[in-house]
């Protein structure tokens, strides 16, 4: 059997010609997985994000506890099937964990990425949401 096909057996095969660029039309979708803790994280707004931000930078801990009440303010997770109370504990869990290993500086990186999160989550956030037109 010849490993290289003949002029014309390829298009009679119903094989692509080796030149043609491929356009299968697949379209590959990836999608994170988080968490529980990490999916907990709230979409706040903007200002409200960066300055969670700022406080995780100079005081670990201290940003995902706020953050932590603006989920009871109303604030939208990745967990919708959760109670709000119990995407709360989580936030203050995340909180606890910075705080606890900060002294090994595990918790204070863990608490900037934390907060760099937030930011990146309330952009999508501010993105998604049209304005309001009671403004104009």
């Amino acid at each position: 059997m010849d490993p290289f096909p003949k002029e014309g057996e390829s298009a009679a095969a119903g094989e692509p010609s080796r030149g043609a660029a491929p356009s299968s039309g697949v379209v590959v979708q990836v999608r994170e997985k988080k968490g529980p803790l990490r999916a907990a994280i709230p979409y706040m707004p903007f200002p409200v994000a960066v300055i969670c931000l700022f406080l995780n930078t100079f005081v670990p801990g201290l940003g995902t506890f706020v953050s932590a009440f603006t989920v009871l303010c109303g604030a939208r997770t990745d967990l919708p099937d959760r109670h709000m109370c119990c995407v709360f504990w989580l936030n203050i869990a995340a909180a606890l964990i910075q705080i606890l290993t900060a002294i090994v500086m595990v918790g204070w990186i863990m608490s900037i990425f934390w907060g760099m999160d937030m930011v990146i989550l309330a952009s999508k956030y501010s993105a998604l949401t049209p304005p309001d037109s009671s403004s104009l």
